[in-house]
């Protein structure tokens, strides 16, 4: 690709996501790939440990389960 085409894809998503949107929307897909690459290894049975750990962890401590 041209260096202009890739700035005018940037711009189109900064207008359609909106600045604060893409590093939530970037965190969920590294997390995806992450998974992704631990599954193809044979590491995907911890991925759902920490998974399941990491909601744990962002509940807050007045809800319940």
């Amino acid at each position: 690709m041209q260096t202009e085409w890739i700035i005018v894809i940037v711009v189109a998503i900064l207008l359609i996501f909106g600045p604060k949107k893409i590093p939530e929307l970037m965190r969920g897909l590294g997390k995806g790939m992450r998974e992704f690459k631990n599954a193809l290894k044979g590491e995907g049975d911890n991925s759902e440990s920490e998974t399941k750990k990491g909601e744990e962890d962002k509940k807050k401590p007045d809800e319940k389960s």
